[in-house]
């Protein structure tokens, strides 16, 4: 069929690749660390040397509260410390923004390590720098720099696999329409739905009653646009949101939907629901992230989850996925101006990624990011096949952006009654990312 991406590919191909913004609370004074703001091999106390009295604070989401509990007490039981979660209610970024606003600081906390999410927490200001980590160079290449980073300082330290944009499947639902192979671009996606939908099959299915996800479709659109630069283009404002690629993404995904190709009740269909049509097979794709598996496996067994639903990353023109790391895959350490305190957290952190990395990832039965700690038995072929799609991935809008607009809210609203265009959409995306980033001081805006 004709490629509907042939014309964003070649105006991409020729964008020029522009530095990124600058952070906002970069100042002449360095960061926590050595005269230049890193870290050094001496600066990382052993992992379990003697930490008897002191008390670490733990900042988590409520989705993240128990994540680290087998290493805190590992930790706790090797060097005598004592390490307080203090769980931060909904919505968590905007409640921990706040709290350090008012100097209100912990000495780690659960952390989206993205380039808009530390840009928003005046990374260089209140967190310790982590480069030289003791750990780094322990990681799968691929990973070492994919994400925690900001103008060109590591920030956060990655823990678990990223979540990744990209087709969860019903297997049985692709056998039973002869479907032997998965897609191999977007287009082939496209073609396998329409010929699902003349069968009585729901090819896809859309959660916009919980709106949040629905972001996905367009971010997806926009992955080659992105491996060419796209969002340091956005993040200096020799592109816009409403130029090509971004109004072309948000109208192919309003054509899907106006063709047919979704729920019925796409409008108000929740999360909850794409996750029981697809286990049920009354659906046969969800364009999602990580969260959908966490929803399946609360519906049905671990077991029963992998024989039946597949994944595949998907782009334009190939089998590309696009990252986005939440605040459950990276820990971020404090700049309180406690040496002592700011050390034991860098000991935690070196603790967790060093001797008790594999008996964390094997309590969280996920998969490895080491190359010298193997995956555990057990861990879903379906999470593996979504971490194995992160080596060649491209970053997201949240990862890449110096801002993080609401396009969520925006899509939604076009979907819920067509209360918006797609022009719309990308005029309101594209003012709020102004806004956002002159709020930030980003140059340019």
């Amino acid at each position: 069929m004709k490629k509907l991406w042939q014309g964003i590919a070649a105006t991409a191909a020729v964008g020029m690749l522009v530095a990124g913004c600058s952070d906002p609370g970069t100042g002449d004074e360095p960061a926590a660390g050595t005269d230049d703001g890193a870290t050094t091999d001496e600066q990382w106390p052993d992992p379990t040397a003697d930490l008897s009295g002191v008390t670490l604070s733990l900042w988590a989401a409520q989705s993240s509260a128990t994540l680290a509990d087998q290493p805190i007490a590992a930790f706790e039981e090797a060097t005598g410390a004592t390490v307080e979660v203090v769980t931060i209610p909904d919505p968590y970024e905007q409640g921990v923004q706040t709290r350090v606003a008012t100097g209100d600081l912990p000495d780690l906390a659960f952390w989206q390590p993205t380039s808009s999410m530390l840009t928003a927490i005046n990374a260089s200001t209140n967190l310790q720098p982590l480069d030289g980590a003791p750990w780094i160079e322990e990681m799968d290449p691929e990973l070492q720099d994919l994400t925690g980073i900001l103008d060109d300082t590591r920030y956060a330290a990655l823990i678990t696999s990223p979540a990744v944009m990209g087709v969860y499947y019903n297997k049985d639902v692709f056998e039973e329409a002869g479907i032997t192979e998965t897609p191999g671009d977007f287009d082939e996606m496209v073609e396998i739905a329409r010929d699902l939908d003349e069968q009585g099959t729901t090819p896809f299915f859309e959660m916009a009653g919980d709106r949040w996800g629905t972001q996905w479709w367009v971010q997806v659109l926009l992955a080659d646009a992105a491996a060419d630069g796209l969002w340091d283009r956005i993040n200096t404002g020799e592109e816009q949101f409403t130029d090509e690629a971004g109004l072309t993404a948000i109208q192919t995904y309003k054509d899907l939907i106006d063709e047919g190709l979704f729920n019925e009740d796409i409008a108000t269909a929740t999360f909850e629901e794409q996750g029981d049509a697809l286990l049920a097979g009354d659906a046969a794709m969800a364009v999602q992230i990580n969260a959908l598996y966490g929803q399946l496996v609360a519906k049905a067994d671990a077991e029963t989850v992998d024989e039946t639903i597949g994944f595949f990353p998907i782009s334009p023109s190939g089998n590309v996925g696009t990252s986005i790391p939440d605040q459950a895959n990276a820990l971020a350490a404090f700049a309180t101006g406690d040496e002592a305190q700011e050390a034991a957290a860098r000991q935690f952190m070196a603790f967790l990624m060093g001797p008790n990395y594999g008996d964390f990832i094997a309590d969280q039965q996920t998969v490895s990011l080491k190359g010298d700690v193997p995956t555990p038995d057990g861990v879903p072929q379906v999470l593996q096949d979504v971490h194995a799609s992160l080596g060649d991935s491209v970053g997201s809008m949240q990862s890449e952006a110096v801002a993080n607009p609401d396009l969520y809210l925006y899509v939604s609203d076009m979907i819920q009654g067509g209360q918006m265009t797609p022009e719309d959409v990308a005029t309101a995306t594209q003012d709020h990312f102004a806004q956002l980033a002159q709020a930030q001081g980003v140059d340019g805006f």
